[in-house]
C-alpha cells in the first residue's frame, strides 16, 4: 500500500479528498525520513499539515526509524494532534501495514500535579498572598484543584478546566530540579514520572518548542532517544528556545527564591546577597548592560559565595526530603543567574543583558538575560545526526527560506532543503490586499488620525466582523475610542476582559470587531463571515531600543551584513504573514487585509515584505477595498433573508 493511498483512507475517514499540497508534504516527509537530513516544508494554511507529516510519520516506523519527536508551539495544536489527527492517522496506517503506532504525549516538570506536594510533602509556598484576586477566589481554586487530583488521569494542567492561577498551582506542582525523583515514596503514582514512562515506550512522542530548548541546551536530556523530529508551527522554534534559556530577576523574585532555600539552611546569607543585588539592579540605568558595573558585579559575586556555604551546608544536612530538594533547586537558580553575570558568555555577546522598568519606568527593576544567538544550539542539540522536518505557514519570507534556516542553524548540519507546497486557497480570488498609501506614514506618536478615520470608514463597511491588530497597547487604546463613535456594531477590547472569553465572544458575534496586540497576530482561527476584514496598523518592525534586536543588530553588523533587513524586515514579515494569515481559514472565506501604513506600498522594502504575505489582489484605492466589504456585506444580508 502506498503512502498515497494511506493518505487517501485517512482523509476520507473525515469525509475528505487528500489536497495536492498535503501528498507532495507527505511524499516530502517520507524522502526526508528515509534519507536523512533536514527539510524546510512551508504549507499554507489548509493544507491538512497534520497529516501530512503524521502518515509518513508513522509509515516510517517500519522503515528503521525508531521514535519520532513531534513539537508543537500552541496547546491548540497540540490538543488537534492528540485527540484528532493522531488517531485518524495511525488508524489509516495500521490498516494497511503492520505497524501500530503508540504515541504518547510529554511536558515539562510543572505542567503535571505533584501528589507529593498536595500532600504536604513540600513546604507550603504562600506564593499566593502575592496575588491581587480576593482570598475567597483563590481558596475556591485550591478546592478545585484537589477535587480535580482525585478525578484526574494524566495530573496535566491543560487538562483542568477552567484553568487556575499561576499561584495556585504552584502550591501542587514542582519543576525539575525540586523533583525527588527516584527518592519520592508516591513514585508509582507520579503524573510526571508516568508521563515519561509512556514516552520511553511510545513511538512517537508528542511535546512543546519549550521543552525541545530545555533539551537542546544538554544538562539533562529531558526527552528520551529519538531518530526523527517534525517541528510544527516552526516559525516559533527560535524564539521558544530562546525564552527556554532566558533568566529573569527581581527583588520579590530573589527573595521568594532564597526564602526557599533558607527555610533549609540557617543564617541569612544568602538573603544579604539578594538584597545587595537588587539593590545594584536600583541604580543600573534601564536598556541594555553592555558592561556589569562594579555593583552589580560585586553583588554577583557575593551571590556565588552565598550560594557555594547554603550548598555546602544542604550536603551537610541528613535526609532528602521535599524542603531539601526545593531549596537546592533555589540554590541552582541563584548559582546559574550569578554565573551568567559573570560569565564570559556576557563578556563576549553571547549573553544579553538588560533592565526594564515597565513601560513608564515606574515599576521596580527586573533584570534578564538571554542567550543571543540559539541557532547552534538548535543545530547541535536537535537537528545533527537525524533526520528533521521544520514545517509552518510561514516559513518563506520575501521570496526565501535563508532566513528561517539561519535562524535555526540549517548551514551548520550540513546540505538543507526548503520546499514550498502551496495553498489549497485561491488568496487572489479570496482576498484584497489594501494598502492606505493616502495616509502619513505613522510617526513616534504612532499612527495618523486620518488612518484611524480609514479604519472607522472600513469597519464600518465591514459591519463589524473585524479582527484589528495594533504594534501598540496605546494604538488600541486610540482606535476603540475612534471606533466607538462612528460605529453601533459590537468593538471587543484586549486588556478590557480576558483574551480567551473575548476571542470566545468575537468567534460567537458575528458583527464584533476584536482590537489587540501581538498576542492576537497569530493563533485565532475565525472562518467564515465573523472575521472579514483584517486590519493592521503599521508595519510591525521591532522596537529599535530592544536590547535583543541591538545585539543582533551588532551581531550582523560586524559580519558585514544588512542590520534592517536581517534583523527588523524579517521580524516584520514574519508578523505581516502571520497577521495577515487569519483572514482566509477556508476555501470559502473572503475578505480584505487592509495595512493602514503607506510604506508597504511605497518603500523599497516593501516588495520585500508583500512577498511574504499571502498573494491576494493589490489595490492602494480605498473604494476598492470599500466596495468589496459593502457588496460581501449585501451577499451575507441577501442570504439571511
Amino acid at each position: 500500500m502506498s503512502l498515497s493511498e494511506i493518505l487517501a483512507t485517512a482523509v476520507a475517514s473525515i469525509g475528505g479528498a487528500p489536497r495536492e499540497g498535503q501528498q507532495t508534504m507527505a511524499a516530502e516527509v517520507a524522502k526526508t525520513l528515509r534519507n536523512g537530513g533536514l527539510t524546510l516544508v512551508q504549507a499554507g494554511t489548509g493544507t491538512g499539515k497534520s497529516l501530512g507529516y503524521l502518515i509518513p510519520a508513522f509509515a516510517s516506523l517500519r522503515e528503521g526509524i525508531d521514535r519520532v519527536v513531534v513539537s508543537t508551539a500552541t496547546l491548540a495544536l497540540q490538543r488537534q494532534i492528540l485527540t484528532k489527527d493522531a488517531p485518524i492517522a495511525a488508524e489509516a496506517v495500521a490498516a494497511h501495514t503492520d505497524v501500530v503506532p503508540r504515541v504518547a504525549l510529554l511536558k515539562g516538570w510543572h505542567h503535571y500535579l505533584c501528589l507529593h506536594k498536595l500532600h504536604g510533602g513540600y513546604p507550603d509556598e504562600g506564593d499566593t498572598l502575592f496575588s491581587d484576586a480576593p482570598a475567597s477566589q483563590l481558596g475556591e481554586e485550591v478546592l478545585r484543584v484537589r477535587e480535580w487530583a482525585k478525578q484526574t488521569e494524566t495530573g496535566d494542567r491543560d487538562d483542568l478546566s477552567p484553568g487556575v492561577r499561576d499561584q495556585v498551582w504552584r502550591q501542587v506542582s514542582v519543576q525539575r530540579q525540586e523533583c525527588l525523583a527516584q527518592r519520592c515514596p508516591l513514585l508509582e503514582e507520579c503524573f510526571a514520572s508516568l508521563a515519561r514512562t509512556k514516552a520511553n515506550e511510545a513511538d512517537v512522542v508528542v511535546t512543546n518548542h519549550t521543552l525541545l530548548g530545555i533539551h537542546a541546551a544538554g544538562d539533562t536530556p529531558v526527552l528520551p532517544d529519538f531518530d526523527a523530529l517534525i517541528v510544527d508551527e516552526a516559525h516559533d522554534l527560535e524564539s521558544r528556545v530562546r525564552s527556554a534559556g532566558a533568566l529573569r530577576f527581581s527583588g520579590a523574585i530573589g527573595r521568594t527564591i532564597a526564602g526557599r532555600a533558607s527555610r533549609e539552611v540557617s543564617g541569612g546569607t544568602l538573603e544579604e546577597a539578594v538584597h545587595a543585588l537588587a539593590d545594584a539592579l536600583e541604580v543600573t540605568p534601564s536598556g541594555r548592560v553592555v558592561r556589569t558595573s562594579a555593583q552589580l558585579s560585586d553583588a554577583a559575586v557575593l551571590l556565588q559565595a552565598a550560594c557555594r556555604e547554603a550548598s555546602e551546608a544542604l550536603r551537610a544536612r541528613d535526609g532528602d526530603d521535599g524542603g531539601k530538594a526545593q531549596a537546592r533547586a533555589a540554590v541552582h537558580d541563584l548559582t546559574t543567574l550569578a554565573h551568567r553575570i559573570l560569565g564570559e558568555d556576557l563578556a563576549t555577546g553571547a549573553d544579553v543583558c538588560w533592565i526594564e522598568r515597565g513601560r513608564d519606568e515606574s515599576e521596580a527593576p527586573v533584570l534578564q538575560v538571554a542567550p543571543l544567538d540559539v541557532a547552534t544550539q538548535i543545530a547541535h542539540g536537535l537537528l545533527q545526526d537525524r533526520a528533521a522536518v521544520l514545517t509552518s505557514a510561514t516559513l518563506n519570507l520575501g521570496g526565501s527560506f535563508e532566513a528561517a534556516a539561519a535562524s535555526v542553524g540549517a548551514p551548520l548540519v550540513g546540505s538543507w532543503r526548503g520546499i514550498d507546497v502551496g495553498s489549497p486557497f485561491d488568496y487572489a480570488k479570496q482576498g484584497i490586499l489594501y494598502v492606505a498609501a493616502d495616509v502619513p506614514a505613522p510617526g513616534r506618536e504612532g499612527v495618523s488620525d486620518e488612518a484611524f478615520d480609514v479604519f472607522a470608514e472600513l469597519v464600518h463597511a465591514a459591519g463589524g466582523r473585524t479582527l484589528a491588530l495594533f504594534s501598540s497597547r496605546r494604538g488600541v487604546e486610540r482606535a476603540a475610542e475612534r471606533l466607538r463613535v462612528s460605529v453601533d456594531t459590537p468593538v471587543l477590547v484586549q486588556g478590557e476582559g480576558q483574551l480567551n472569553e473575548l476571542v470566545e465572544t468575537f468567534l460567537a458575534q458575528e458583527e464584533a470587531s476584536l482590537l489587540g496586540t501581538l498576542s492576537l497576530w497569530q493563533g485565532v482561527d475565525a472562518p467564515g463571515d465573523t472575521c472579514r476584514l483584517v486590519v493592521i496598523d503599521r508595519i510591525p518592525f521591532p522596537r529599535p531600543d530592544d536590547p535583543l534586536i541591538q545585539a543582533r543588530n551588532d551581531a550582523v553588523r560586524s559580519r558585514g551584513g544588512n542590520p534592517f533587513m536581517a534583523v527588523s524586515a524579517t521580524h516584520a514579515a514574519l508578523l505581516l504573514a502571520q497577521g495577515s494569515g487569519r483572514l482566509i481559514r477556508r476555501s470559502s472565506d473572503r475578505g480584505v487585509v487592509a495595512v493602514l501604513d503607506p510604506r508597504l506600498a511605497t518603500a523599497r522594502y516593501g516588495g520585500f515584505l508583500r512577498a511574504s504575505m499571502p498573494g491576494m489582489w493589490p489595490t492602494t484605492t480605498r473604494e476598492h477595498a470599500l466596495a468589496a466589504l459593502r457588496r460581501l456585506g449585501a451577499e451575507t444580508e441577501a442570504r439571511d433573508h
